[in-house]
């Protein structure tokens, strides 16, 4: 255990997050757990009660499942998210409108960077690394040159 460097609470759960999609499964937890919320709003405040009251307690309890198991199980998040898109979209039947429209718009949302998310993709380099790389390379081939040995005297450009 001595030779294994000490890592904090901080680098740990940044790893645990970059190995999943995290802000599709938190949002799409979020957007269930508020409608459940606005599932107990006065009666003064409610415009939908739903479908005999069950399906608009059951759709909101499995965003929030849903939005777990993309967090706690990312290699099924094709399947988790396709149905909790579903559900946050039967929330708008079901669920006072989906939740007053936020908690049916952070289910969309987080199901479709759940979706979108892939796995094993390098990290973008920046604009500004770019730059750096193509003066850097570019330097280095007009030194070549100066030097009289043979080189490209083409800068390249934008691809």
């Amino acid at each position: 255990m001595a030779d294994r460097p000490h890592r904090g609470a901080r680098p740990a759960f940044r790893g645990w997050r970059a190995r999943r999609p995290f802000w599709g499964g938190l949002l799409l937890a979020l957007g269930g757990g508020e409608i459940l919320l606005t599932e107990k709003a006065s009666l003064k405040v409610v415009l939908h009660i739903g479908m005999q009251g069950l399906a608009g307690y059951l759709l909101p309890a499995l965003m929030v499942l849903l939005g777990l198991l993309i967090l706690f199980n990312p290699s099924q998040r094709l399947f988790y998210s396709i149905t909790g898109v579903l559900i946050s979209l039967g929330t708008w039947l079901t669920s006072n409108l989906g939740g007053f429209f936020i908690g049916l718009l952070l289910g969309v949302t987080g199901s479709c960077l759940a979706f979108g998310w892939l796995p094993d993709q390098e990290p973008r380099v920046g604009r500004r690394a770019r730059r750096e790389q193509v003066r850097s390379s570019a330097h280095g081939r007009a030194g070549e040159d100066a030097e009289g040995t043979p080189g490209s005297s083409v800068v390249p450009g934008r691809s």
